[in-house]
């Protein structure tokens, strides 16, 4: 009987083929029972068939995100990366048509650049104005927005040119995400139907997700092009520099070191190593907050006065900066555009004629594309992330399973224990602590970005105080000054999170009032002065974490514990002044004692302990009156 259902879903056959069976069985005349089986069979079946058909899909968007990516990171013709997307976009959401437009900030529209599955020529070579029609209205608002019956929706500008070339296409349902760089929005990704049919908020996360990609490799792509403008000229000098003497050699060993690291992927530590190597001097390379990102060689370290020095003169001029002292240092200023990512720093004796000093500009030069293409891919990814956190703090509007999907496609398993971290820190030094923590979170699959004007972090871990700790220390150093961290944890899944985030930040609070401004704390460590200094105190959840297990007791046994603890404290801890006061005896009050002890641990009866109880005990009862 069964083995017709296992047989259909083995071929993955139609849902109505389901139907044979029972109708068969009608039609020889089966007893009811046998038919009501069947009946129970075919339902179950087409259950075990709809949610392997889930599966399916949810493996086929993963597929589609991890191809997406792996053509991200080996792109050489960025076409061929966006069409790819596109395509991927009309088969994962069944759509007829996809296609992608590109904001031209010259003519103040946006034009159609790929599409898939489009037939009409007049649709292809389409140009929004910004806030006409789905499209413009993405590109102008930066927000997704779909409709299932375009002409029937009143929310967009509908123009003649626009409406024609839809109408010509047959396009119906239209679902359009932006492709955004930062704050700028640089396209539109589409799906669209030649039918009616609403989009789901599923539909539009896994869209916006393409379109993230997208957007990545259109950046990257622009800075490849940087990258391959910066080994054209130093190709180029190669060629003005070959007929000079030693100098000219070095120099075309380093332009060809440089170029080879950059096109076989190499990073900052290969073009430093490369670089040391042709001017035979020890090597340094520092970040804007003067960390270490490469090494070469033993060099010794200018002070910090003449770092600042040589940064602000090498970033106004672009050209080496010569310092002596302890050392003899010949500095170059890490810039792109006006970005700066820190100083190139070649500890070396020897002096640097003009060629050489143009060897170490170009490292610079070489160094900075690369720090910005990881720079670029670091914001892409916290970007999402940013977002995914945003949408988890905000309850109100959340649906917690569609949030938990989004982390598992970026690596995070929020039902596994997670601790949550809020940061403070000067407003100075907020941009350069954001950084370094979206590189915690980018490292430790976890989840980052600002919420209610704090950076908070969400880390896969169960030892929240040890971490802030850590936490403190690091970020301390990248801030050059103090940063305090209030956590809380572990938690598990969305709600969990959430409530660990408000003790986060009444920790963070509590110790910026305590004055332990540059630590690290969990809530739980501070205990009812947590309470008593956060912004938002939580009576209850500190009564519960305290009394806990002695209300739950009470509660299962039908004891009262909790009242033999209040007579004890109320006695001053005298056990004959408490069986008295409770009509027992004393030896009942002793073994009471020992059941609290062991509900509460052996700490109880210490100084904190009891103090902790005392204050719990008092909310407690303060509570029930009320």
């Amino acid at each position: 009987m069964w083995t017709q259902y296992l047989e259909m879903l083995g071929r993955d056959a139609s849902a109505v083929e389901y139907e044979g069976p029972v109708l068969a069985a009608r039609a020889s005349g089966e007893s009811p029972e046998v038919v009501e089986q069947l009946e129970h069979g075919k339902q179950l079946a087409l259950k075990i068939r709809d949610k392997l058909i889930v599966r399916q899909r949810r493996e086929d968007e993963l597929t589609a995100l991890s191809d997406t990516a792996y053509d991200l990171a080996r792109l050489s013709d960025l076409d061929a990366v966006l069409e790819a997307i596109v395509h991927r976009a009309r088969q994962l959401l069944h759509t007829d048509i996809a296609y992608l437009t590109m904001n031209d900030p010259d003519a103040g529209d946006t034009y159609m650049r790929v599409t898939d599955g489009s037939t009409s020529a007049r649709f292809q070579q389409v140009r929004l104005a910004m806030g006409e029609g789905l499209g413009g209205r993405v590109a102008e608002s930066a927000m997704p927005y779909s409709t299932a019956s375009y002409f029937r929706d009143a929310r967009f500008k509908h123009t003649q040119p626009i409406d024609g070339a839809v109408e010509e296409e047959g396009i119906v349902a239209i679902l359009g995400v932006p492709l955004q760089l930062g704050a700028h929005v640089i396209g539109v990704l589409y799906a669209a139907n030649r039918s009616e049919r609403p989009f789901s908020r599923s539909e539009v996360a896994l869209l916006s997700s393409l379109a993230a990609h997208a957007a990545a490799a259109i950046d990257k792509a622009r800075l490849l092009e940087e990258a391959h403008e910066a080994l054209r000229e130093l190709r180029r000098a190669n060629v003005l520099l070959e007929e000079r003497g030693e100098s000219v050699e070095r120099a075309s060993d380093a332009h060809d070191r440089m170029a080879q690291v950059v096109l076989r992927g190499g990073g900052v530590e290969d073009v430093a190593e490369a670089v040391a190597q042709v001017l035979a001097g020890d090597l340094l390379v520092l970040d804007e907050s003067q960390r270490e990102l490469a090494v070469v060689g033993a060099p010794r370290c200018p002070g910090t006065e003449v770092l600042v020095r040589a940064l602000s003169q090498g970033q106004a001029t672009g050209r080496t900066v010569h310092a002596a002292g302890e050392g003899d240092w010949w500095m170059v200023a890490i810039t792109a555009g006006q970005q700066s990512f820190g100083i190139l720093v070649l500890d070396r004796d020897a002096p640097l004629d003009d060629a050489d000093q143009r060897i170490l500009e170009r490292a610079a030069l070489v160094i900075a594309l690369l720090l910005l293409s990881l720079r670029s891919g670091l914001e892409a990814e916290s970007r999402v992330r940013g977002e995914l956190l945003d949408d988890l703090l905000r309850t109100q509007a959340a649906d917690p399973a569609a949030i938990a999907e989004r982390a598992h496609r970026l690596g995070s398993d929020l039902d596994e224990p997670h601790a949550v971290f809020v940061v403070h820190c000067d407003d100075a030094a907020r941009e350069r602590v954001g950084i370094a923590i979206d590189r915690t979170g980018n490292r430790d699959h976890g989840l980052t970005g600002s919420f209610e004007g704090r950076h908070v972090l969400v880390l896969p871990g169960s030892a929240p105080a040890e971490r802030a700790r850590q936490l403190a220390a690091d970020l301390g150093r990248v801030a050059g000054g103090p940063v305090t961290v209030g956590s809380a944890g572990p938690a598990c899944g969305v709600r969990q999170l959430v409530e660990a985030h408000d003790a986060a930040v009444r920790c963070v609070h509590a110790l910026r009032t305590l004055g332990r401004t540059g630590e690290g704390a969990c809530l739980d460590e501070l205990g009812f002065v947590g309470l008593v200094l956060g912004d938002q105190p939580d009576v209850a959840g500190f009564v519960r974490s305290v009394l806990g297990p002695v209300v739950s007791y009470d509660a299962r046994r039908s004891t009262d514990l909790l009242g033999t603890l209040t007579a004890y404290f109320a006695a001053g801890g005298n056990l004959t002044r408490t069986a008295a006061a409770l009509h027992v005896h004393v030896n009942t009050v002793t073994q009471r004692l020992e059941r609290i002890g062991r509900l509460l641990g052996p700490d109880w009866q210490g100084a904190d302990g009891q103090l902790e109880l005392q204050v719990a005990l008092r909310l407690h009862s303060l509570v029930d009156r009320g």
